[in-house]
């Protein structure tokens, strides 16, 4: 009987309950009615064997069914670029904005430069739990091996100087709310699609908080493009710009760039900028005050940022319509993903949600607390996260949903880099504590900073804790298995545009020794084998 079709049993349970009681009893004693009647049934599904049900299920469609019914209930498309306006690489501005983002001269005392921490052939980042900006010991030498100079000021000795990771620039034109892991830098408006170019305003560091900052830019990249200068462990450090605000950075730079004024440190000794904005801008006859002003120079380094639109992902095929793009493990990973817990998953499209897997909003997450912090608590070395802006109790140690668009790329990952896998990474959301007890600090680079890592990410952890008591939406505690955790990468590394990993596919967005050096200081960048990016 476990061949017949659910059909034949439906038939053969007909058969059965509407016999006369003394006949039911008569079949049953009688086997070789059975037998017959077994016979034919096993005839009709041979003569049947192409109708969808006595077709044997197939676990492949079975499995591409049930996901295709998420990715339809969740309207996904696979790309989060469409209905936006995006700039090409070889705009004129973009270009300029790839020279503006590679040069030293931006640097306050022109050791360092955009590139620094934000190198195409490492992600978008520089491959480091927590950057390396000023005072390196080789300025040209980018990701592992980068170290800070034990004389620098201000410093623990040799110890990375950035408080947190350096975010991807990958992408960076398909935010809509907020830039940095703490959204310092907001759209007001929020409007979809927009990058915050919707004409409702930008809030920035500069002014206060729910506030529009008039001098913002054209959208959140422009936006962003202003700080990493002012900062100074990032690029402005503690010389030539001693005692300056950031209004006055900005001025001098412009300045020095613009071969005009009297900008603190001197005039470059080789300039010839004026021509490269003179095309960026499309103005052959502009003059350097006019186009070399801090916020054109942001404007294109925004548009070379912008251009950075990494999508082709196999995920995208599979959404699309390629049931091969993926495999089935990927596929498995991806029901975990998608799926609440309630219904078997990790629930992790609650944050990362959409084509672009991120909510743009902020969650206390109590990922491992590392580096020297951004100045919060008593010990000056905690970092508050989104608390710092807006003052929300509910949002201390809250950080800003990553796009796990190219992640595979973009590691360590945390926002301190505390996690060296993607294994590790996803550990750490399912029991943070779990995270911590057993987390390896061999493992650290000893110029991280982790004295008091522990007691920091255990208040993180405390205060999750505390949000879920109190109703406000948080991760809760979720037990896979290995097979499970390994699915979940599985269908995360489908997330990566294979373009990101491949030199000569990310040759258009990289300088080298042949383009044009505009003020010869050019930041070449090697690994710390002394190999070219």
């Amino acid at each position: 009987m476990s061949n017949l079709s659910l059909n034949n049993s439906h038939f053969i349970s007909s058969v059965l309950s509407n016999s006369p009681k003394k006949g039911f009893k008569t079949i049953l004693r009688n086997s070789s009615i059975m037998l017959a009647l077994s016979l034919f049934l096993a005839g009709c599904n041979d003569n049947n064997s192409n109708t969808d049900d006595n077709t044997p299920v197939d676990p492949v469609i079975t499995l591409d069914t049930e996901l295709r019914e998420i990715i339809t209930a969740q309207k996904l498309t696979g790309d989060p670029s469409t209905d936006r306006e995006l700039p090409s690489i070889d705009d004129p501005q973009a270009q300029l904005g790839m020279k503006l983002f590679y040069t030293k001269s931006l640097g306050g005392d022109l050791d360092s430069a955009c590139v620094s921490c934000h190198h195409p052939m490492l992600g978008g980042g520089d491959d480091l739990a927590l950057p390396v900006g000023v005072d390196a010991e080789q300025p040209d030498l980018l990701g592992p091996g980068r170290v800070h100079s034990v004389t620098g000021e201000h410093y623990y000795s040799g110890a990375a100087t950035v408080p947190r990771n350096s975010p991807t620039t990958f992408n960076i034109a398909l935010w809509d709310s907020y830039m940095f892991h703490d959204g310092r830098v907001e759209s007001l408006g929020k409007t979809p699609n927009k990058n915050g170019n919707d004409g409702l305003g930008i809030r920035t560091p500069d002014v206060a908080f729910g506030t529009s900052d008039s001098s913002a830019g054209i959208n959140l990249v422009a936006a962003q493009a202003r700080f990493p200068v002012t900062s100074d462990e990032e690029m402005k450090n503690y010389t030539n710009f001693e005692g300056t605000t950031n209004a006055e950075v900005r001025d001098n730079l412009a300045q020095r760039i613009g071969n005009y004024g009297n900008p603190l440190g001197g005039m470059l000794a080789v300039n010839d900028w004026l021509v490269e904005f003179q095309q960026g801008f499309d103005a052959p006859d502009g003059t350097a005050e006019e186009l070399i002003t801090y916020n054109n120079i942001a404007q294109a380094i925004a548009e070379y940022e912008r251009s950075q639109v990494f999508v082709e992902t196999p995920w995208k095929q599979y959404v699309q319509g390629d049931n091969d793009a993926i495999s089935d493990t990927a596929k498995r990973g991806a029901k975990l993903f998608f799926n609440s817990q309630e219904n078997g998953g990790a629930n992790c499209s609650s944050c990362h949600s959409g084509d672009f897997f991120t909510d743009e909003d902020f969650h206390v997450i109590g990922m491992i607390q590392l580096g020297r912090g951004k100045g919060d608590g008593e010990s000056g070395t905690e970092d508050f996260g989104r608390y710092r802006e807006s003052l929300d109790e509910d949002e201390m140690f809250a950080f800003r949903t990553p796009s796990l668009l190219n992640v595979t790329a973009t590691g360590p990952w945390g926002h301190s880099g505390a996690s060296k896998t993607l294994s590790h990474a996803i550990r750490t959301h399912l029991n943070p504590q779990q995270a911590l007890d057993e987390y390896d600090w061999s493992q650290l680079n000893p110029a991280i900073h982790a004295t008091d890592s522990v007691i920091f990410t255990q208040r993180a952890i405390d205060k999750l804790v505390q949000n879920r008591a109190a109703g406000i939406p948080s991760i809760e505690d979720i037990t896979l298995t290995d097979t499970e955790v390994a699915e979940l990468v599985a269908f995360i590394e489908t997330l990566t545009d294979p373009c990101v990993e491949d030199r000569e596919c990310m040759s258009q967005w990289i300088l080298d020794e042949n383009d044009n050096n505009p003020d010869g200081l050019r930041l070449d960048a090697i690994d710390q084998d002394g190999n070219y990016l």
